[in-house]
């Protein structure tokens, strides 16, 4: 079951993007354009790799939302669990970047912080958390967004031990 939990957490936070953040105040056009070329529909697969290595399998929806926002919902199959995300992504002019904030049938949510890169988009996220039994997990992710195609990278690692899970996602629209 922690293997499980921490797996549903790491796919959380790098799973896709998003549930509202603030509402932007007149974002550039060319900003909302920007996020607003990833309406559609999505798949993944890829490998996630810790103590043994699982499929990971993934499909999401990005449609639009309220004013300038775009939401989304996803949903991964690993190892027999279904875990799902939903959110929404937004420029915020008054801060001048993309967020995405999320949730979860993880119980999780949060925001990420996103920057133009190209012709894409790249958002960070890093994030200290607690498993079930305690122990403290460092969570990192990234989410690189281009023209057509997304690549979710997430790892887990346990600070006490160095144990770690890893994953990349790469997804196509469809």
């Amino acid at each position: 079951m922690s293997f499980i939990r921490t797996v549903s957490r790491a796919l959380v936070l790098a799973s896709l993007i998003a549930i509202g953040a603030a509402a932007p105040a007149l974002a550039a056009p060319a900003d909302v354009a920007l996020i607003q070329s990833y309406i559609g529909e999505w798949r993944g697969r890829g490998v996630l790799i810790g103590a043994t290595t699982e499929t990971v399998v993934c499909r999401m929806s990005v449609t639009q939302g309220n004013q300038d926002k775009v939401n989304y919902s996803g949903r991964c199959s690993l190892a027999g669990t279904q875990l799902s995300v939903a959110g929404t992504m937004v420029y915020v002019e008054a801060s001048k970047r993309f967020e995405a904030a999320m949730s979860s049938n993880a119980t999780f949510t949060g925001v990420a912080v996103g920057q133009k890169r190209g012709d894409g988009m790249v958002f960070n996220l890093r994030e200290r958390d607690e498993d079930e039994e305690g122990k403290d997990l460092n969570i990192t992710a990234q989410i690189n967004l281009r023209p057509e195609a997304m690549e979710v990278t997430f790892s887990v690692v346990y600070v006490e031990s160095g144990d770690s899970l890893r994953a990349e996602v790469p997804f196509t629209k469809k």
